[in-house]
């Protein structure tokens, strides 16, 4: 645990200014899909919401997200040595502070509290998780898939015990649920400095002028925490101006973790990998909203306008999931094989290809496992940073054989921080380019995904290209 206190000076706005934060890719919010998601914010005591994730709460509430508030103590114990007030008196103070904060944020506020004592969350995280799948559950009984469930918690490793507690909580049953998280730093800001390595893989919401007006009364609300109770020793400011300043950026900033992977570890090839993808499609035959979302509806015609080929002799998808990229790739392939491991995912696969005579599915867990038969054309779209890095090294050995001399290989991959995994997405195209030293015949790059086309060396005057092999 970090040993601070509210009265350091810590880490300055203007070192934090110069250290690159502001550059962080943004946090992936598609106005098109709030309306049908549901978050669920959590704060380990009053004013933590506001200050770590007003401007968030109050675009999503504007935007037609479903937005709930779980307020786990009175925060009674700011002021331990307060001469002038109690702390059951603090305490009501601060509820009705809370409330008067929550109305600058959400029209209609929707919020509980957990009563829980401030200071000892750490005991009581079994009932905070109680209460996160009470929630839950209310949710899916409304119709509501657990993917589209996000929860929005105080970070992990952020030096207060309550903080921690909560947001470890918060990881543990998303993870277990398969919901998204956003965690949100508060004291973070203080002990940490720029050298850190954490704030480098988060990601950042920039703020609108709404978004910082709602925030900032929000904040102002907080009376008991941002002015002193009194002039007397004991009931001094809790957050001063230069703690403030971390706050009234013009983005917030969390870490993330997408649906399904929050708290998970190991690769996409270790031997329980069936079961960690299978659950994600327990509930939903679209998990990753591949049908709906904008951002994968434009990766996949950016992925087919790549391609230098009309047409493919023998196509190779690894990964397929539940076919979208597979139904439009089959049809420019001679034959098309779609492999996935997860039997769940593959189903949907099958039924989407079943129009297809040229194109299969066959349950594969690579790198392990592979086809036989040779390929001029092999995509390796949102896999690889599912393996471990030996693994991903064995998988583009499996690729240089199987892909025909001159032949395609497509790599199109996620660019944020993926929790929980080695690898993100721009490492594991630089492995690729690292490993197979083919020429680059395309690549396009965002802050949201990086897509690359690498070609197979051409076969010598002594070595006439071998023909495509069956697909089985």
């Amino acid at each position: 645990m970090v040993s601070f206190t509210h009265q350091d000076a810590g880490t300055s706005e203007d070192a934090w200014a110069a250290s690159g934060l502001a550059a962080l890719p943004e946090l992936p919010l598609d106005a098109g899909e709030l309306a049908g998601q549901a978050f669920i914010v959590l704060a380990a005591h009053p004013d933590d919401e506001s200050l770590g994730a007003g401007g968030l709460m109050a675009r999503l509430w504007r935007l037609g997200a479903r937005v709930t508030v779980l307020l786990c103590t009175a925060g009674e114990a700011s002021h331990p040595d307060s001469p002038t007030t109690t702390p059951e008196q603090l305490a009501a103070v601060r509820l009705e502070e809370f409330g008067g904060a929550l109305a600058h944020l959400l029209a209609a506020p929707d919020w509980h509290f957990l009563a829980l004592p401030d200071g000892r969350l750490a005991q009581h995280r079994a009932d905070v998780a109680a209460a996160l799948h009470r929630a839950v559950a209310g949710l899916i009984a409304e119709g509501l898939p657990a993917e589209r469930i996000t929860f929005v918690a105080p970070y992990r490793h952020d030096g207060h015990t309550d903080h921690e507690a909560l947001g470890a909580a918060a990881a543990d049953v998303a993870g277990a649920g398969g919901h998204g998280l956003l965690e949100y730093p508060i004291w973070y800001w203080l002990w940490a400095d720029a050298g850190d390595t954490a704030w480098q893989t988060w990601l950042r919401l920039p703020l609108d002028p709404a978004d910082r007006q709602a925030k900032a009364a929000a904040m102002a609300s907080h009376t008991s925490q941002v002015r002193p109770l009194s002039g007397q020793p004991g009931d001094e400011v809790l957050l001063p101006p230069h703690v403030l300043a971390h706050f009234e950026r013009p983005y917030e900033t969390f870490a993330w973790q997408r649906p399904g992977t929050a708290g998970a570890s190991g690769s996409y090839a270790a031997a329980d990998a069936e079961g960690v993808f299978d659950a994600v499609h327990a509930d939903t035959d679209d998990p990753w909203q591949y049908t709906t979302s904008w951002y994968e509806r434009r990766k996949r015609s950016l992925t087919l306008a790549a391609l230098p080929g009309l047409k493919y002799a023998a196509g190779l998808e690894i990964g397929c999931s539940i076919g979208t990229l597979s139904a439009e790739l089959a049809q420019r392939c001679g034959t098309f094989l779609a492999v996935d491991a997860s039997s769940a995912a593959l189903a949907h696969a099958s039924r989407r290809l079943a129009h297809l005579p040229a194109a299969r599915t066959r349950h594969l867990t690579v790198p392990q496992d592979w086809p036989d038969g040779k390929f001029d054309l092999v995509v390796v779209s949102e896999v690889g940073y599912y393996l471990a890095p030996d693994e991903l090294a064995r998988l583009f050995e499996r690729v240089e054989s199987a892909l025909l001399p001159g032949g395609t290989l497509a790599l199109c991959h996620w660019r944020h921080p993926i929790d929980g995994w080695e690898l993100d997405g721009d490492s594991v195209h630089a492995a690729a380019r690292r490993q197979l030293g083919w020429a680059d015949a395309g690549l396009y790059r965002d802050r949201d995904f990086l897509l690359e086309i690498l070609v197979a060396p051409k076969a010598g005057p002594d070595q006439p290209p071998a023909a495509p092999g069956p697909v089985l």
